[in-house]
């Protein structure tokens, strides 16, 4: 196994470790058992596990990115590529019931243990904020699309929370199926998106 392959395979381990477990429950040891290598081998890679943590990270984002790119060359229409965004909380579904969303749960304990790397792994959510607010722009809804790209992450964000605490597959096909709705209002035209934009309000005076 060469150096860079290595490594690779201990940030892959972390990663998975880190959503499983938390941050915090992992040790260098779990990391180093899961990846089979000796502990001066591992020290080799990595000093710290805030190191690894940020090599975590920073191998979210890149997987992140070339998922969206993905989306784009397989989507020529905005509205299909919000759907592939929407029903990530049915694909991920199994994982999600079990630990949550691995980039909610990670920042919200890093949040809560004052980390210095919050910031880092707030990035992945500014990627999909900055990825949305795009194609809502391409949609026709430049002056609403940061709020509208709000709306789907806080919508992925709230699904997968309470998925996790329920655990009941139902409940996120359901929510995606309202999702497709209300976004289906925003790529067929004015009249509908003037109704969607009132039902909107409608929930929120509810």
């Amino acid at each position: 196994m060469g150096a860079e392959t290595t490594r690779d395979h201990i940030v892959e381990a972390a990663d998975r470790l880190f959503y499983h477990q938390g941050y915090e429950h992992t040790s260098f040891a779990a990391i180093a058992e899961a990846v089979r290598i000796s502990r001066g081998n591992f020290y080799y890679h990595f000093k710290s596990k805030d190191d690894i943590l940020r090599a975590v990270i920073a191998a979210r984002l890149e997987s992140r990115r070339r998922m969206l790119r993905e989306w784009e060359a397989e989507e020529a229409d905005p509205a299909g590529r919000i759907r592939r965004f929407v029903e990530i909380v049915v694909t991920n579904r199994a994982d999600i019931q079990d630990y949550g969303c691995p980039v909610g749960t990670l920042t919200t304990e890093l949040a809560k243990l004052g980390h210095p790397a919050l910031g880092e792994a707030g990035e992945v959510f500014t990627l999909f904020r900055t990825w949305l607010r795009e194609q809502f722009t391409r949609l026709g809804h430049r002056e609403r699309a940061d709020e509208l790209a709000m709306h789907v992450l806080a919508f992925s964000q709230g699904v997968a929370t309470l998925a996790h605490a329920f655990r009941e597959e139902d409940f996120i096909r359901r929510e995606v199926r309202r999702m497709h709705d209300w976004l289906g209002a925003y790529s067929a035209g004015t009249g509908a998106v003037a109704a969607a934009a009132h039902e909107d309000g409608g929930r929120a005076d509810a």
